[in-house]
């Protein structure tokens, strides 16, 4: 055991159960394929098996320490994120169909939050669909619904797939992220391949870290990044792939992405050598995937450059990229916080305080703010788009 592992909080009975249940299915499965399997194919197992996986099992994911979920995201923080994206929302809805589509809408308070927003700016999306695969979270999504926005709950349905065909506003807050990646290494010269894409195998019958060389369409993309070896780091093909069927599928309208991540050429920089791959258990983090498969979140850094060129090459067009805290300050979070202090009164109160010091998590440099960013990416939207009317980054892709 490492020293990272001593620190983390032991699961409880009934979790190490789920977990050597998982380590089962996946060990059945690396024994069915010769004793490998690409590290992507064990990330989306550890994360989606059905009944099993992070996010299709029973775990509470999503909350504070008291709650105990295993982090924050942006739409748990304050219901002023989601009043601030509204307004980017109305507009691309504006421009071209009344309708919402939010990818992986995690505990679905950001789809009640951005209802109630909608509402109030008398620019309520006809439909406001949920792709969700994972049942669990899709019946926590209809709770917090029946619970925040009740009066919305005959625009909403939830999705299976992508349909066919959709025009107006696409929504994913962190769900790249969380995409299945490959692993590679790059050789140092020591190796018979250059190039080695890391994986799963089995050592004494438990889950251990092996390596073959990189093939085929990861080869092709490791190799495009001109990478000087020895050097460690991810490739997310999926995200590439889910990115690209959108854009097929999109007629008019825009994808608005937020996600963690940086520029290719920022991402891949000398320094950071180690790659991006990160768990999250229980407001802790920790390097280590193999650790009881199926309890962590398994997430890596976007490759924001990627995600914008397969956007490009289907036909849509870089509408914007920037920082979280740039588009909200674009957005007008700040007005918006000035907003809710004036309704409640002049005097400071404890919500107050709490919103002040959410909006300060959302935008601080040293926070979320410049470590998640923003892109969107549309066909038939006229620009410029709120959320980027001042410091977009497109010219950093």
């Amino acid at each position: 055991m490492t020293l990272q592992q001593a620190e983390l909080p032991a699961p409880g009975p009934d979790a190490r159960a789920a977990s050597a249940a998982l380590s089962r299915l996946i060990a059945e499965e690396i024994g069915a394929h010769g004793g490998w399997l690409s590290f992507a194919r064990y990330m989306e197992l550890a994360l989606y098996a059905p009944g099993l996986g992070y996010y299709a099992g029973g775990a509470h994911k999503f909350g504070d320490h008291e709650a105990g979920g295993d982090f924050l995201t942006a739409p748990e923080l304050t219901p002023l994120f989601a009043a601030a994206l509204a307004r980017q929302v109305a507009q691309v809805i504006a421009a071209s169909s009344p309708q919402v589509i939010e990818a992986g809408a995690g505990s679905g308070r950001l789809a009640a939050d951005l209802l109630t927003a909608l509402a109030a700016m008398d620019c309520l999306p006809e439909r406001y669909r949920i792709l969700e695969l994972s049942g669990e979270l899709r019946a926590r999504q209809q709770a917090t619904l029946a619970a925040r926005a009740p009066q919305f709950a005959d625009r909403v349905e939830w999705l299976d797939e992508l349909p066919e065909h959709f025009s107006g506003c696409l929504v994913g807050n962190e769900l790249l992220d969380a995409m299945p990646t490959h692993a590679l290494r790059w050789s140092d010269g020591t190796d018979e391949a250059a190039l080695l894409e890391r994986g799963v195998g089995l050592k004494d019958s438990e889950l251990a870290a092996a390596e073959r060389p990189a093939t085929g369409a990861l080869l092709a993309a490791a190799e495009a990044l001109g990478i000087r070896a020895p050097y460690r780091g991810e490739i997310s093909l999926a995200a590439r792939s889910w990115v690209s069927e959108l854009a097929r599928r999109l007629e008019q309208g825009a994808l608005l992405l937020i996600d963690y991540g940086l520029p290719r050429h920022e991402l891949y920089h000398p320094l950071r050598d180690g790659g991006t791959l990160r768990c999250h258990y229980r407001h802790r983090v920790h390097e280590d995937p193999f650790w009881f498969p199926g309890l962590s979140d398994i997430t890596t850094h976007v490759d924001f450059t990627a995600v914008a060129e397969a956007g490009f090459d289907a036909g849509l067009k870089v509408l914007g990229f920037t920082s979280q805290a740039n588009f909200l300050l674009n957005c007008g979070i700040g007005d918006l916080l000035q907003t809710s202090k004036v309704d409640a009164g002049d005097t400071a109160s404890a919500d107050d305080l709490r919103a002040r010091g959410a909006v300060n998590v959302l935008l601080s440099p040293n926070e979320m703010g410049e470590l998640f960013k923003v892109i969107a990416l549309g066909r038939g939207v006229p620009g410029p788009l709120l959320g980027f009317a001042r410091a977009d980054r497109v010219h950093a892709l």
